[in-house]
């Protein structure tokens, strides 16, 4: 859980469009913005290596204090674009916000433990929206199937959460559902069971007929 923010240095960027966001990566850069409801959005540049230590090590919903020339932004994280072949950071948008506000943000749902004997545990959904102050925002939510049996499930109501956070998403919402394993035929049973057929089948209408020399 974010029980504080994570320092980020910056530089103010000044120069834009596709040329300018590609000479910042070669030099190790990741163009952003600074997005608020109440003033200008503020462009920045910041080293790729920080930004991609805190996202691994803190996840998407990190709390982030970016320091652009002395002046601090306190910010969350809200997008990230990567680049489809190295996954490297190419761009982050951040949220400017404020201590003590509450935040709407998507948290990973995971769950520990053993269904009953003969049961498998199939997950509806891999994140849950909820609203949580935005020092106290969890990495995750964890939810235990332990020794359920077939049929059961757990929706986002049964979902326990941290206090002051409230959940955006329908109680209703299915988040794992227990079933039954189906079965499948082996897909090499059958050929070989078409293949049989094919061959008994030619082999009969190869063979001569009663009478026939």
């Amino acid at each position: 859980m974010a029980n504080k923010a994570l320092d980020l240095s910056a530089n103010p960027r000044n120069e834009f469009g596709k040329g300018a966001a590609r000479r910042a990566r070669r030099a190790g850069l990741v163009p952003g913005v600074i997005y608020s409801k109440d003033t200008e959005p503020v462009h920045f540049t910041t080293d790729r290596l920080d930004l991609t230590s805190i996202v691994r090590n803190h996840g998407t919903n990190a709390v982030v204090d970016v320091d652009i020339e002395g002046e601090k932004h306190l910010t969350l994280i809200k997008h990230i674009d990567q680049n489809v072949l190295s996954l490297e950071i190419d761009h982050v948008d951040l949220l400017a916000i404020k201590r003590g506000e509450k935040v709407e943000v998507e948290v990973p749902v995971v769950y520990e433990g053993e269904p009953a004997p003969g049961a498998l545990v199939f997950q509806e959904v891999d994140t849950l929206r909820i609203e949580s102050d935005v020092l106290s925002i969890p990495d995750e939510l964890t939810v235990s199937v332990e020794g359920l049996e077939i049929g059961s499930q757990i929706t986002a109501a049964d979902i326990v959460l941290e206090d002051g956070a409230t959940l955006v998403d329908e109680d209703d919402l299915l988040i794992i559902n227990i079933v039954e394993p189906q079965e499948e035929e082996p897909e090499e049973e059958e050929a070989a069971a078409e293949g049989e057929a094919v061959a008994e089948g030619e082999a009969a209408a190869e063979a001569p007929a009663e009478g026939e020399e």
